[in-house]
């Protein structure tokens, strides 16, 4: 120890402080061996250490507060009184007496890119070490100079609590002391041009509700989940075979309270599980619940990846709605963001002075039109880094299912990119080879965690999205239909006497809809920025224009493929989705909102009590058309076969507002076919033409087939019958 490095501990830029801080064994004159402990105290008057006898009194090396005591032997477990400024005495356990805190193995595997579940090593940890409790911090800054932790315990001083550099430039330190609750952050002193910035933990659990910015240390272990019984069949399910019919939520805009605040999680825990309990979904999806420091990206600007955000309560108040679901048999789906991340200072950007998460270059690093950063999936600690996120959720919170967001921005390198704005791949294409590789191995991780399953927002015809990775596929279970949502909105926002013009909207999904594992969704995008809500898209007076709904909601729900809708669209609201405002709930006191509400929730039984609409979702013999070809009518028919296929639904539509009576289809067998769902009932809001409840087939052939039934068919309606 010698002037230089006080000064380097003292001004807060030492690499290396376990170096000097701390008990350190010297040799005086005559070759006797002596221990000194040395202190930074810059907030202590004096200071004494105190080892089992009699308090020895600590030098003062330094103004600064670098204090040094000289004892003959060993201090073991000592700890440091400190008289304070104002006269206040403390007692001190010295962190820097404590030796190094994650295994060379964890080290390594970080360094190798397979420890895929860094958020145990990594972060900050309640621990135990040598007979003390306190909190393990640990952050990956390989390109830093010194790395600090700061917070409430040493008064926010950058210079108090220097950590201890380890093998692949990973930084930590126990503090002795510390419990949950606890703000802090990383100071982070670049090797390079200076640069210094407080940032906060890339893996923290928990973190400070906006706009503060500080992480939080958190027990994630501590909350008693009572959902055992779900989790369980849960790892028997068959996501692909079952019914799965999700509601999108946006937690902070689904329900207002009485002064316009958002509900906690506790609250939603009740309101929002019942909700969507009684409607009959089968899973919530909720936009990105990660913490995030700007309410209006809506989650999708992700700054604290391993924590909820504490807008709405704890992270245990979270699990507590998560577990609520389950027990009310709901699966949870939340969107995970591994595209790209912003810029915030106290984030993942330039963390250590470096593109330490980001690629350095902005033609592979940066989304310009989003203003945000894109992760560089070739290096091994940043893999690690999403990886070990996408499992955290669905191991220690119970979540069911990951959305990946902006699956295609990922895939290709020119993605909304101008020539010359981006670098091809080795082999000259444009498609990110690294991210694919990432999205490979993320998929085959995640389906090991029993019952999990994974789907893919994926705007392109990029092959093989949702088939398995040993087949060559990117490996999610499902993947997001954005072309057949963009056809029918499309062929439903046309004024109905030009439908027929517009007819292969509604017949060209069949052509593609067994190539993938496709979710039909109607999401939050499509009910935003000038859009319109899914009511006010449909032409025609008010009837008109909910007729069209239940129409289209009610083909949406017979068509090959799981369902997923946008909150605000069951009840025909009219207004465009608005984040700093509730669902429009009131409007359920009007009838024609009040009975559509009806029908969402008749479609989810009526959905989930017919495995022919679900069973055989993406394989063509669970598909068989009747009739496509009345083009001028826009009239079409189809049948939904289960697993058994004498198990099977007829469904007819009728997209024009013209009624026809005694309108024939073929049927597969003779016999009689019952009414089993008609859009156009009085109780949904319909103008209740129907057909009795009940048809006979003929021995009239039609449609390739020896019987056939004469229908009514109302207007702007779906009808469903089923052989009795």
């Amino acid at each position: 120890m010698n002037v230089e490095e006080i000064e380097a501990i003292v001004g807060g830029y030492h690499g290396d402080a376990f170096r000097i801080l701390g008990p350190h064994r010297t040799r005086k004159k005559g070759g006797q061996n002596r221990w000194e402990v040395r202190a930074f105290l810059p907030q202590a008057e004096s200071a004494a250490v105190v080892a089992g006898g009699d308090p020895c009194p600590m030098e003062r090396q330094h103004d600064q507060g670098f204090f040094c005591a000289s004892l003959s032997g060993e201090p073991g477990r000592y700890t440091i009184r400190a008289k304070l400024w104002g006269g206040r005495e403390i007692q001190i356990d010295d962190p820097y007496r404590y030796g190094t805190q994650i295994s060379d193995t964890d080290l390594y595997l970080h360094t190798e890119g397979t420890l895929h579940e860094a958020y145990r090593t990594l972060g900050a940890h309640l621990a135990d070490s040598d007979g003390a409790s306190g909190v393990r911090f640990a952050v990956w800054a390989p390109n830093a100079l010194n790395v600090t932790v700061t917070g409430e315990f040493n008064d926010w001083d950058v210079r108090r609590h220097p950590m201890r550099r380890r093998n692949g430039g990973i930084w930590e330190l126990f503090v002795p002391g510390l419990g949950v609750g606890a703000p802090y952050k990383y100071n982070v002193k670049s090797r390079f041009a200076g640069y210094q910035q407080l940032k906060a933990d890339p893996y923290a659990f928990c973190c400070e509700t906006p706009p503060k910015s500080a992480s939080v240390v958190w027990d994630i272990n501590r909350y008693q989940w009572g959902d055992a019984a779900w989790m369980e069949a849960r790892g028997h399910a068959d996501w692909l075979k079952s019914p799965v019919s999700i509601y999108e939520v946006h937690l902070e805009s689904w329900m207002r309270g009485p002064m316009g605040q958002p509900l906690s999680y506790r609250e939603m825990a009740v309101k929002l599980v019942e909700y969507a309990r009684r409607m009959g979904y089968t899973h919530l999806e909720m936009l990105p619940v990660m913490e995030h420091p700007y309410s209006g990206s809506w989650g999708y600007q992700v700054i604290g990846y391993f924590a909820p955000t504490s807008r709405f309560g704890t992270p245990d108040d979270f699990k507590y709605l998560v577990d609520c679901c389950h027990r009310a048999g709901l699966g949870v789906i939340v969107d995970w963001v591994p595209a790209h991340f912003p810029k915030d200072a106290h984030g993942l950007a330039f963390f250590d002075g470096t593109a330490l998460y980001e690629h350095a270059d902005p033609r592979k690093g940066e989304h310009r039109e989003w203003g945000t950063m894109v992760f560089n999936y070739g290096r091994n600690e940043v893999r690690v880094f999403l990886i070990s996120n996408a499992l955290f959720w669905l191991q220690e919170y119970h979540i069911d299912g990951l959305r990946v967001d902006a699956v295609a921005s990922m895939l290709y390198l020119d993605y909304s990119r101008q020539p010359g704005e981006w670098l091809p791949n080795q082999f000259g294409g444009n498609e990110n080879l690294e991210a694919i590789d990432f999205l490979r191995r993320f998929n085959e991780l995640a389906h090991k965690v029993p019952g999990a399953f994974t789907a893919a927002e994926e705007s392109t015809a990029f092959p093989g999205v949702s088939k398995p990775v040993y087949l060559n596929g990117l490996g999610f279970t499902m993947k997001w239909n954005m072309g057949w949502m963009h056809d029918m909105l499309d062929y439903f926002s046309k004024n109905p006497v030009y439908r027929k013009f517009e007819h292969n909207h509604i017949t060209f999904s069949l052509l593609y809809a067994f190539s993938e594992n496709f979710v039909l969704p109607i999401s939050h995008d499509e009910v935003v920025h000038g859009k319109g809500s899914l009511v006010n898209k449909m032409p025609g007076d008010e009837w008109q224009q909910f007729a069209n709904v239940r129409a289209f909601l009610a083909y949406m729900w017979t068509h090959p493929g799981k369902k997923l809708l946008f909150m605000g669209q069951e009840i025909g609201q009219r207004e465009e989705w608005n984040h700093n405002a509730g669902v429009r709930w009131e409007l359920l006191e009007f009838e024609p909102h009040r009975k559509l509400q009806t029908l969402m929730r008749e479609l989810n039984r009526f959905y989930r009590d017919n495995p022919a609409l679900y069973q055989v979702d993406f394989h063509y013999s669970g598909f068989e058309w009747v009739d496509f070809r009345d083009v001028e009518h826009s009239i079409i028919a189809f049948l939904r076969r289960a697993e058994d296929p004498r198990d099977f639904l007829l469904i007819c539509c009728n997209f024009t507002p013209v009624p026809h009576t005694g309108y024939e289809f073929g049927v597969p067998e003779e016999g009689f076919y019952e009414e089993v769902l008609n859009t156009d009932s009085a109780v949904f809001g319909g103008s209740n033409m129907g057909n009795g409840g009940v048809v006979s087939s003929t021995p009239v052939p039609k449609h390739n087939r020896e019987h056939s039934i004469a229908v009514t068919l109302p207007p702007l309606a779906v009808v469903v019958f089923r052989k009795r």
